[in-house]
């Protein structure tokens, strides 16, 4: 009977020790979790600043060609075309 005893402390030590495992284990995912939100949330901010940094850039590439820029006057034409067709279809529209 002793045995079976010292069985069942021994299964109780085991259990609990696997319990406080399983807590320290769910706070640790918690603050990884927590942590992993803050990080997407930087990345999606340092993705949006990337984007407002490039369209600054073509704006400047585009006010440098106008201004006889060699270097991207056939980027500044298509700008161009495109902006005119878009007009033009924007006036199309109108007119119906």
């Amino acid at each position: 009977m002793s045995e079976l005893i010292e069985i069942v402390d021994s299964l109780e030590n085991k259990v609990s020790k696997l319990l406080h495992k399983m807590e320290f284990l769910k706070q640790e995912n918690r603050l990884l979790k927590d942590e992993l939100a803050l990080v997407e949330q930087s990345k999606n901010s340092l993705e949006e600043t990337i984007k407002v940094w490039e369209e600054k850039y073509d704006s400047l590439k585009l006010a440098s060609s106008m201004l006889g820029s060699n270097e991207h006057k056939t980027e500044t034409k298509h700008k161009i075309n495109t902006l005119i067709r878009e007009i033009d279809h924007c006036i199309a529209q109108l007119s119906e």
